[in-house]
């Protein structure tokens, strides 16, 4: 606790004294970044491997690729995110100017997720460090090799009073929310999500919360069937369902249903999913083996289903005939279970999914735009695609985030550095001219001018 203490004292002396706010320090350091991520990317594809079974391609297409466009996308445009903002300027102060400056939070605390370790953990950090603040990392301790590489590159190469790495669990997470920070990043589930808000709200810390929430998939025609089930079954089954933007569930016009399970169940055996293939990992451990388990009604399997709680391998796995009050419709499932839901009523499946909490994606299949605009304009969520999923996550000119319990905040590009900033607002008045209007004495002339002026604004 007192070197956590004095590692975050070190970090708000080191931010105050300035040095984070020069633009070419930031440049300096996320170029340091992506240097010691690429001298290291053996290193890092070995120890996702280690605690995932996850494939160099996967790992490179899914995190380090991402790392790498963040970083240069920052590196890029820092300069200009970080400039002053010319604001409009009102006739109740003329003659002035009116400006922005973004400003650096101060000392943030980032905490990552195990499923993505490095885009999750080292991405936030991307962020702060473009925007000017401190960072104590703390990655989840799940995937241990992943975290143990994590602190060993960036505590051997950064100042830790500018960027720290402090590994644990439970115990150090909840050190870390003892104390008062600038700014607190978390990526994991709702419950600790949670936890860190009311952490936070002792100190008035400004939090980001990226969650989840139970993203729904709708089949709305088979027009492009084909090409709607290759995208869904490869979302879905990508880091065997362990994606917080994965497509939880499918909703289906009924006279389309077998049809698509027919077609995801074809899609499936062709993608040959399994380790061996490099196009499958393990879950992350045998409680989440043993949680998946239990959220399955043997009964509506139509395919898979099998797992091993020593290998840590479950099936990709479709279940049939699912009503939104079976036991896999009461959690966000995170594993490769993929329930289908048929529906004859647009407007009933559309209220079942507003009657629960506002998922952090959703995926529409369609190409009728009456029928894609309804749902956009219906159903509140974080963010999402039409005709594909996932795929929203790969586009940093979008905001990344959640709404209600699947988050607060966003990030990505610009948006990330502006969910580390501060925006100070600057009305700059001339002296050349002072009209006397607001000043004693009161008159009724002065009174009738100013209900003039006023009504003009």
């Amino acid at each position: 606790m007192a070197d956590i203490k004095s590692l975050i004292e070190s970090q708000r002396v080191f931010f105050n004294s300035g040095k984070t706010k020069s633009i070419d320090f930031r440049i300096e350091q996320l170029k340091k970044l992506k240097r010691v991520i690429l001298d290291n990317e053996t290193n890092l594809h070995n120890a996702i491997f280690a605690d995932f079974k996850k494939s160099p391609f996967d790992n490179y297409s899914s995190e380090l690729a991402i790392l790498y466009i963040e970083i240069d996308n920052a590196i890029k445009k820092v300069k200009r995110w970080a400039g002053f903002k010319r604001a409009g300027t009102n006739l109740a102060n003329f003659p002035a100017k009116s400006y922005i400056i973004p400003e650096p939070l101060g000392v943030s605390l980032i905490i990552g997720a195990w499923n993505y370790p490095y885009q999750l953990s080292i991405g936030p950090a991307i962020a702060a460090i473009a925007a000017g603040n401190t960072v104590v990392l703390k990655p989840s301790e799940l995937p241990a090799h992943t975290s143990s590489l994590i602190a060993e590159i960036i505590n051997n190469n950064f100042d830790p009073a500018l960027f720290r790495v402090v590994e644990g669990g439970v115990p150090e997470t909840e050190e870390l929310l003892n104390l008062r920070f600038d700014k607190i990043f978390f990526t994991g589930s709702v419950n600790v999500g949670r936890i860190v808000y009311m952490a936070a709200a002792r100190h008035l810390t400004p939090v980001t919360l990226e969650l989840g929430g139970k993203s729904p998939a709708f089949i709305l025609d088979d027009a492009n069937m084909a090409i709607y089930v290759k995208r869904l079954v490869w979302a879905k089954f990508f880091n065997a369902g362990q994606t917080c933007i994965a497509p939880d569930y499918v909703l289906v016009q009924e006279s389309l249903k077998d049809k698509f399970v027919k077609m995801a169940i074809s899609e499936i055996k062709k993608e040959r999913f399994s380790v061996e293939n490099s196009n499958y990992v393990q879950i992350i451990n045998e409680r989440n083996i043993l949680r998946l388990s239990k959220m399955v009604d043997s009964a509506k399997i139509v395919f898979g289903g099998g797992f091993d709680v020593e290998s840590r391998i479950f099936e990709p796995t479709i279940i049939d005939n699912v009503s939104f009050d079976d036991a896999v419709m009461q959690e966000e499932i995170f594993g490769p279970i993929l329930p289908v839901i048929s529906f004859k009523s647009l407007d009933d499946v559309i209220r079942e999914v507003k009657e629960r909490e506002k998922p952090l994606s959703c995926y529409i299949f369609t190409v009728n735009k009456q029928l894609k605009r309804k749902i956009l304009n219906e159903i509140s969520f974080g963010g999402g695609c039409v005709n594909d999923a996932i795929m929203h996550v790969s586009n940093d000119y979008l905001p990344f985030g959640g709404v209600g319990e699947s988050g607060i905040g966003s990030y990505h590009g610009e948006y990330g550095f502006k969910s580390f900033s501060h925006y100070k607002s600057i009305l700059e008045k001339s002296t050349w001219f002072e009209p006397n209007l607001k000043y004693y004495p009161r008159t009724a002339l002065k009174f009738t001018i100013l209900k003039k002026i006023l009504k003009l604004m």
